[in-house]
């Protein structure tokens, strides 16, 4: 490394090997060749008995890794880096207030060329929309559900794009993303916090895809929200499942959700083929998922066909609603469009509203609180978790422990009165330290 005092370019080189080693000993540099009429290569010949002798000198590789040039701001002296990019093109960065930090960079830039992992900053002075586009057609379905995907874009345009969408992707930190994050925390769910810092994270990882970007800073963010308690989960009993299905217009589709623990999209979905009358069950292989007033058809949401058993009570009632539709007609309403619920002045709104003149007792539920209340039941009948996870379509059985754990805090009790049954009766002694005696 060689430099030069009083504003002089500094130039430095990376040699192979360092400084350059003493000559070899001339037997390691001489080539035999056993052709003649060759030389003058570069080199000094010789004569021996075989022809001509060549001896080559080592070739000693020398890389330059830049230089560092001093210059005068209105902020006093400043430092320039020049390089050579990947490209052979030139680059530089100034503003660098000491030579040590210049030589850094120039370290910095030198090692990540080497490696591979050179980043260009001119390719990094562009904004986060730039790929948010890209990002977002590759959720676009068939990629994702229908439904899945009008939250992602809900999400990038009330939450992510306001902040983001300008801001160049070089200049992001990730105290910045923090920073959102807490703000955004304060007002929304953590649903919709996590859901938005994904987008955000997602959307950056293009960049670096596309080698614009070294590091993702929407990643690995370390405060975020905590669970909160959740929203209270509506359990209705047999009686109050009654009462909601005699004061519905649609009484056999209201059993059906309240004992089968289907989704609401599950259920309306159903065709006549789906139904195995001779084993009661259905075979669950659509999901009809309304999304903008238009009916969308997919997979169920674990993209896996699943089958379902239902009381045998509800035979009958199954059988009529299958009487004169073909195979591919709908299970539920006239055979041919999807049922809807149309909200708060829909027909299972008016159903809810009926059954509590007849029972004060009934809480306001939702198609979806008869889910929960199928679990419910099931359980209380003594379902153990693998068939009310296969029953509701869980991915797993711990998602149904942790969906819906409040419905086995009474297992806990019979779990200390099946122990208490088979604890055995011992002596204790008596005095102020009481301790179990050990059985003799």
């Amino acid at each position: 490394m060689g430099g030069e005092n009083g504003g002089a370019t500094e130039r430095y080189t990376l040699g192979v090997g360092g400084r350059r080693p003493p000559p070899p000993p001339v037997d390691d540099v001489f080539r035999h060749l056993s052709t003649s009429g060759i030389g003058g290569v570069d080199g000094v010949q010789a004569v021996s008995d075989t022809g001509p002798i060549l001896t080559v000198e080592p070739v000693r590789a020398e890389v330059e890794m830049g230089s560092i040039t001093p210059y005068e701001s209105v902020n006093g002296r400043r430092y320039r880096v020049r390089y050579r990019k990947p490209d052979r093109t030139e680059a530089e960065k100034r503003g660098f207030t000491t030579m040590r930090e210049a030589k850094l960079y120039l370290s910095m830039v030198t090692v990540s060329k080497a490696k591979g992992e050179y980043i260009d900053p001119a390719l990094s002075r562009v904004p986060v929309s730039m790929f948010a586009d890209s990002w977002l057609r590759s959720k676009q379905p068939p990629m994702s559900k229908p439904s899945y995907y009008m939250t992602l874009e809900q999400a990038w345009k009330n939450h992510v794009a306001p902040v983001w969408a300008d801001r160049e992707i070089s200049s992001i930190r990730r105290s910045e993303v923090q920073d959102w994050v807490s703000d955004l925390a304060t007002r929304k769910s953590r649903t919709v916090v996590i859901r938005s810092l994904g987008i955000l994270a997602g959307i950056l990882d293009v960049a670096i895809d596309d080698r614009r970007l070294a590091s993702n800073p929407a990643r690995h963010v370390r405060n975020l929200p905590r669970h909160g308690p959740g929203k209270r989960r509506v359990y209705l009993t047999h009686d109050q499942v009654a009462t909601l299905a005699a004061c519905s217009a649609y009484p056999t589709l209201v059993l059906t959700l309240a004992y089968c623990g289907l989704r609401w999209g599950e259920a309306t979905g159903l065709r006549v083929r789906s139904v195995n009358r001779l084993r009661r069950r259905f075979v669950i292989e659509e999901n009809a998922v309304m999304i903008a007033y238009e009916i969308h058809v997919g997979t169920p949401k674990t993209h896996e066909r699943r089958s379902v058993p239902y009381p045998e009570r509800l035979a009958p009632m199954i059988e009529q609603a299958c009487a004169g539709k073909g195979p591919e007609g709908l299970l539920f309403g006239d055979g041919v469009n999807h049922m809807r619920n149309s909200g708060a002045k829909g027909w299972f709104a008016n159903a809810v509203r009926r059954a509590q003149e007849f029972d004060s007792s009934i809480p306001r539920v939702t198609p979806h609180d008869l889910r929960h209340t199928a679990a419910s039941l099931a359980i209380s009948s003594g379902a153990n978790v693998k068939a009310v996870q296969r029953m509701l379509g869980h991915a797993s059985a711990a998602m149904t422990l942790d969906t819906h754990a409040d419905l086995f805090d009474d297992d806990l009790d019979a779990v200390a009165t099946r122990l208490n049954g088979q604890m055995p009766l011992v002596a204790l002694p008596s005095g102020p330290q009481t301790r179990y005696a050990r059985p003799q």
